[in-house]
């Protein structure tokens, strides 16, 4: 089931930072916890993909994979290697996908709830953080996906590891049905995706509604409600430890968003 925790106070944070659990195979604190920011409790779990393609997404998919290989194999013909290589070159182009991003890093997930493209509307509503734990996610997981897994000594996949299990997105969706899905590390193809120390979950045309599949299948997976009367105390904060666009997307783009929002006038 999914807990709703409201954090009321600044105070109310800091134990976000400190979820880390003492592993005894490896005598260190490490997460199973993945964190997604959302600027407003209102929006739903959904993929670019479903926002684009609505009730059409499963007959569509294949067709904008197809032709974002076909003129896109131009620029990297590495695409042309497996459908799972095409949807994350796509994703991060602003291909419309079935990928949905989190962070390990819950200073990102605070950074993305307490963004927004217009900020008169930072005190407007509330936002939220959604947490997922990887480890029971993947407890879900048909038994060649976890034998890949445990045979690479590791608790995420990567594209390679998911070609030689499933290289066809139909076999996928046959695979996981409305019952798991896969959680993957991306290929370092931009410093974007390092910086936000970034997962994606690969949402199966079985799920409908992921928050539903959340609720129904987990026991650890959180709501963080953050008020909106906190916003923008969240976001100093944030910014005086460095957390910001400088930091989440080199180069003059993400400059150019801080300095922005630096000078913002409330």
């Amino acid at each position: 089931m999914v807990k709703i925790i409201e954090l009321k106070t600044i105070e109310d944070i800091l134990p976000l930072y400190t979820q880390q659990e003492y592993r005894e195979d490896l005598d260190r604190n490490r997460s199973w916890y993945l964190y997604r920011g959302m600027t407003n409790t209102k929006f739903d779990l959904t993929t670019s993909l479903d926002r684009n393609c609505k009730q059409h997404k499963a007959e569509l998919e294949t067709s904008i994979l197809m032709n974002f290989t076909k003129y896109g194999a131009l620029e990297d013909p590495t695409i042309e290697r497996s459908v799972w290589r095409q949807m994350f070159m796509g994703q991060h182009y602003g291909l419309p996908t079935r990928l949905l991003d989190w962070s390990q890093s819950p200073l990102v997930a605070l950074h993305f709830a307490t963004c927004e493209n217009n900020l008169d509307k930072m005190d407007a509503h509330d936002c939220m953080i959604w947490r997922i734990d990887m480890k029971e996610i993947h407890a879900l997981l048909p038994e060649k996906y976890k034998s890949e897994l445990a045979s690479h000594k590791t608790t995420v996949f990567t594209v390679n590891m998911l070609n030689d299990v499933v290289p066809s997105l139909k076999q996928y969706d046959a695979d996981m049905s409305d019952k798991s899905m896969v959680v993957i590390e991306p290929p370092s193809i931009d410093p974007r995706i390092v910086n936000q120390y970034s997962f994606f979950s690969i949402v199966p045309n079985g799920i409908e509604n992921l928050a539903d599949f959340l609720d129904k299948y987990t026991e650890k997976t959180i709501k963080y409600i953050i008020p909106k009367e906190l916003r923008w105390r969240i976001r100093d904060m944030l910014d005086q430890q460095n957390v910001s666009e400088r930091m989440f997307f080199p180069g003059l783009d993400g400059l150019s968003k801080w300095l922005g929002r630096h000078y913002f006038v409330k």
